[in-house]
């Protein structure tokens, strides 16, 4: 078994933060809070949520704290797929990293928040998007994809302030 390595000093508070609308799986860590799902994504790792919950409930909160900038997400991508490896799902897959996706840029409302919004009948406050941080567009964008239930979108655009 791989150790997980946290000797990296915390990037940014947005590396630890769990959101109000995770409230009822953030306490015990048994789903993927989207700070991790960020850092994931970063790293270009697909984690699986067998992965996820066969690592300890201490590794999770590793997880959690782990910094996000980008020496720690270099180590985060090695060490999530050496120690995953270990695990009964197999080693995580490997993804393309993120370059230039709607979460990155705060400047447009992306067309994919726009329409989920438009579904669930939700009006959307001018100029919110950009006063958005990174892992709060993130978040937003991961919970408007099509297929999602979107349950927790309209509790995340209240949360973050953007309903009108």
């Amino acid at each position: 078994m791989v150790a997980v390595v946290t000797a990296v000093p915390l990037g940014s508070l947005l590396a630890s933060t769990c959101f109000g609308f995770e409230a009822d799986f953030s306490a015990d860590l048994r789903c993927i809070p989207m700070a991790v799902r960020r850092k994931l994504d970063l790293a270009g790792v697909k984690l699986k949520l067998q992965h996820w919950s066969e690592l300890g409930e201490a590794e999770r909160g590793e997880l959690l704290a782990w910094a996000d900038d980008a020496a720690a997400i270099e180590v985060l991508r090695e060490n999530l797929l050496a120690r995953s490896a270990a695990l009964s799902a197999g080693q995580a897959k490997e993804l393309p990293r993120p370059c230039g996706e709607p979460w990155q840029q705060a400047e447009q409302l992306p067309a994919v928040l726009a329409s989920s919004c438009a579904q669930l009948d939700l009006e959307l406050r001018s100029g919110g998007w950009a006063e958005l941080d990174e892992l709060q567009r993130f978040a937003l964008v991961k919970l408007s994809h099509p297929g999602h239930e979107h349950r927790n979108l309209p509790r995340a655009l209240a949360e973050f302030g953007l309903l009108v």
